[in-house]
């Protein structure tokens, strides 16, 4: 009878202590699922509002400057000054005037003794319409003369620039600029999905940031008839009354819009995921056990929740703590 090799015998006993003692495997892909949180999709009112920011304009804004060169006499105005529809702001040379003027007289004393040499036969009556035509044109000369020596305001407003001094001569630039603070004007671009909800004269709440504690209400006074291709907005003009100028030009804006409230579906922010490299959001949906990946349109973030507008339904259990280490289609297992 052969010997057993006592090293052989040895290994076989520690083999074999080794698969009696080992951790079974029946539950190896239970405890390799990951564990999930959800919480349920809920419906709810959702108020349609919707928030711009602007920078606040004047209603209007006129640049004065003359139509022709002329030396400046006096500006009467200073940056800051009200001024009224036909007043006086800037008084130019009048050298030119004058001389318009002088034509003028001497035209009409012609125009008399033309008449008379007419009548008598002393000169054609071609020769006398000419001389008539000629009285014109100079009376309509000395009429833009005239407006070109004294320039006035075209509206009551405030002067907001004065670029020249009396004595220069203007070259380039307008004297004055002139703009008027009632109402003030804010321009927004708003989204084309929104076209046929917003009309002309809709309210709108609008906070500027000068009055924190403020709240302003203005409508909607124009609506652009074309659509941006590039962005997909149009723009839209909202006016606001300001009869004690508090509103100024310049001042950054806030335009609030309310359309309503509608039944929308909200879900927790914390399940809302973005799509590296593109802006896409997706959630993860709890179905039989599996974490199904669903591409969602959120709309506005509403304390701690998302309104979504397409892409789950009302129950559905969505993931809320977890989700960042699923994939698609994962199994999974939901605790509390």
């Amino acid at each position: 009878m052969k010997s057993i090799n006592l090293s052989h015998l040895f290994l076989l006993l520690g083999a074999s202590l080794l698969f009696s003692c080992g951790p079974k495997t029946e539950d190896t892909d239970e405890i390799a699922r990951p564990k999930v949180k959800v919480e349920t999709a809920i419906k709810s009112d959702v108020m349609q509002s919707s928030e711009y920011t602007a920078t606040v304009q004047s209603d209007v804004v006129n640049k004065i400057s003359p139509a022709m060169p002329a030396r400046i006499r006096t500006i009467h105005v200073e940056v800051g000054d009200r001024v009224r529809r036909g007043q006086t702001l800037v008084t130019l040379d009048k050298t030119n005037l004058s001389q318009s003027q002088t034509q003028i007289a001497n035209l009409e004393r012609d125009l008399q003794r033309y008449k008379e040499l007419y009548e008598v036969g002393g000169i054609s009556k071609q020769q006398l319409e000419q001389l008539e035509v000629e009285l014109t044109v100079a009376k309509t000369s000395f009429n833009n003369l005239a407006e070109n020596t004294t320039l006035t305001s075209p509206i009551n407003g405030i002067v907001t620039e004065r670029n020249y001094d009396s004595g220069d001569m203007p070259a380039g630039m307008h004297i004055l600029q002139i703009e008027n603070f009632n109402p003030v004007k804010l321009l927004i671009n708003i989204s084309e999905n929104l076209y046929t909800q917003i009309s002309k004269g809709m309210e709108v709440q609008v906070a500027v940031d000068v009055y924190p504690e403020e709240e302003f209400t203005g409508k909607i006074s124009l609506i652009h008839p074309t659509i941006n291709q590039a962005s997909h907005t149009f723009p839209v003009e909202v006016s606001i009354p300001n009869s004690d100028s508090r509103i100024r030009p310049g001042m950054f804006a806030r335009v609030n819009i309310n359309l309503g409230s509608k039944e929308n579906i909200l879900v927790p922010d914390a399940s809302v995921l973005k799509q590296t490299g593109s802006n896409d959001r997706h959630v993860f949906v709890i179905k039989d056990g599996k974490a199904d990946k669903k591409v969602i349109t959120i709309g506005q973030h509403l304390g701690g929740y998302y309104e979504v507008i397409s892409g789950v339904e009302a129950g559905d259990e969505i993931v809320v703590a977890g989700a960042s280490r699923l994939s698609d289609n994962q199994e999974v297992e939901v605790v509390q």
